[in-house]
């Protein structure tokens, strides 16, 4: 894919435009990519302490006792939404779904291990681990762009 950038002074809004041969997968996923509106900021608790950080500095994001917490890289987190609400927020193409109770940041993620039943243990950089629900596998394999057997 070629990528360029023209800059005109006499335009008063961005505009891109995407040239193809075809419509297929890739043109839908550029243009849904372009569409994405990521919220800058999350806002979690930790005691009485309030922390502000951006989705990238999100890990996961998991449900314990019916509350909301998000693993990041500077602690855990007690969020105020419930995971499917903060889930419409992240990029899409940087999170994934990977059980009723985690969504996983792509780019945190360090390998699969197959479990029983046909699901999947997730690890991730931090040496936490979660299951990929089987119904989710699918969906997560699609992510990845997994190839080969299984």
């Amino acid at each position: 894919m070629k990528i360029h950038v023209e800059i005109d002074e006499e335009l008063e809004k961005k505009e891109v435009l995407i040239r193809s041969n075809v419509w297929d997968e890739e043109v839908e996923r550029l243009l849904s990519r372009l569409k994405e509106e990521e919220r800058t900021y999350f806002a979690g608790m930790d005691g009485e302490k309030r922390h502000i950080f951006q989705p990238q500095d999100i890990i996961y994001l998991y449900t314990a006792d019916k509350i909301v917490m998000a693993k990041t890289k500077e602690g855990t987190f007690q969020m105020k939404e419930r995971l499917y609400e903060l889930e419409e927020k992240l990029p899409p193409g940087r999170f994934v779904r990977l059980s009723k109770s985690v969504v996983a940041n792509l780019d945190e993620l360090k390998q699969f291990e197959a479990s029983f039943h046909g699901s999947l243990c997730v690890y991730f950089r931090t040496g936490d681990k979660a299951y990929v629900s089987r119904k989710y596998v699918n969906r997560i394999k699609e992510k990845i762009h997994w190839k080969g057997k299984g």
